[in-house]
């Protein structure tokens, strides 16, 4: 989401199925997220969740639209299917609508490298790879991370910012709060005492400020 999230996504846009027979029943969890820009609401970001044993199948949805009176200045939809082993990512899929720059990422592992491709250049990386997976407290770890929209490995610096209270669905609750800086926009996340993601901050182009809240 170059222009008004994090040029990530994971993300911002922020970020997963099948095992092999006699496996747990396969879980889901969805974190649904309302957008504001400036305190205005601009659409939502929902991740959705599915793991059964240590493979994990991510879906993440993003709708943006910022309006200027009653005209749409901007326009965001990006949509992408994350598949992890662990918290390694093993292929991806995401396609992105910029405000009519449309863009199609792809990423599949073999052995212990993973190939990008963005359509426009190919590239591989080697060791286990994580993209900008705010759901997965491990991303918190990661000294580099793949950006879902660009094909981008970008170089991450995660910084613990200590403990503070924030607005939980209107609830009072206290947070750990963590900043990633390396993407062009430093990205504020919150995590429960359980690690639970709750919430994300950046501010973004010409000095706005957007965040996630759960609904």
């Amino acid at each position: 989401m170059k222009r008004f999230l994090l040029r990530s996504l994971p993300l911002l846009c922020g970020v997963v199925a099948a095992a092999c027979a006699g496996a747990a029943p396969a879980q889901s969890r969805v974190w649904d997220f309302q957008a504001y820009l400036d305190d205005k609401p601009i659409g939502h970001h929902r991740f959705t969740l599915s793991a059964q044993g240590d493979t994990r199948e991510l879906k993440s949805e993003t709708r943006f639209v910022v309006k200027l009176l009653f005209l749409t200045a901007y326009r965001y939809t990006h949509d992408a299917v994350e598949h992890w082993r662990g918290d390694c990512l093993e292929r991806l899929r995401a396609q992105t609508d910029d405000n009519g720059e449309h863009s199609t990422v792809e990423a599949a592992a073999a052995g212990d490298q993973l190939t990008v491709n963005t359509g426009k250049a190919r590239s591989t990386v080697a060791g286990c790879i994580m993209s900008f997976a705010y759901w997965n407290p491990q991303m918190l770890r990661q000294t580099q991370l793949l950006n879902a929209q660009t094909g981008t490995l970008e170089q991450a610096r995660i910084v613990d910012l200590g403990s503070e209270t924030i607005a939980v669905r209107g609830a009072p609750v206290t947070a750990k709060r963590y900043r990633i800086t390396g993407p062009k926009n430093p990205i504020d996340l919150w995590y429960s005492a359980g690690d639970e993601w709750l919430a994300l901050e950046s501010t973004v182009a010409g000095g706005r400020r957007l965040r996630y809240a759960l609904k």
